[in-house]
């Protein structure tokens, strides 16, 4: 794999602070940016547990709501980076909205998307011929992001809720 630019290191440092932000807010450090044309464009944090619980605000999603409506017809330049490989919910948002790049900064081994491809529905396989899916390529920074995810989980699931 290509070594990151310094645009691609930019939008990383930007995910990480959106991460340690959600963190301080009570959520998961999970942060996420998208680019178009060395800017970025949208950025979302993880907001599943606060300010109300909702399992649909994953970090990836947040951005991509975030993507102005008028820059949907370049979809396919855009680049989505974020902390944390994502998950089935959010590459399935990706392919749907066109996305054309994604960089991950950590590896998710307990549920990151990467192991379905080849194994989906002929639709989102077709989408994926039009998607990069790059990663893990910033693990010293997200790693330790990574290892706090799994620990708020692991102390989530043991709540009675």
């Amino acid at each position: 794999m290509t070594p990151l630019s310094n645009f691609d290191s930019f939008c990383f440092r930007r995910a990480v602070e959106l991460a340690l932000l959600a963190e301080q807010q009570g959520n998961l450090p999970i942060g996420a940016v998208i680019a178009l044309d060395e800017r970025i464009i949208a950025e979302g944090k993880n907001a599943i547990w606060f300010p109300h619980f909702n399992q649909n605000r994953h970090a990836e999603i947040e951005a991509l709501r975030n993507v102005p409506a008028g820059m949907w017809n370049s979809a396919r330049s855009m680049s989505l980076y974020t902390t944390l490989e994502p998950c089935l919910m959010c590459l399935g948002s990706i392919l749907l909205h066109q996305i054309g790049r994604v960089l991950f900064g950590s590896a998710d081994h307990y549920g990151g998307a990467g192991l379905v491809f080849g194994h989906m529905p002929p639709y989102f396989e077709d989408q994926c011929l039009h998607l990069q899916w790059l990663g893990p390529v910033f693990v010293q920074e997200c790693d330790p992001l990574f290892v706090r995810v799994m620990h708020k989980v692991e102390h989530w699931r043991e709540q009675d809720y």
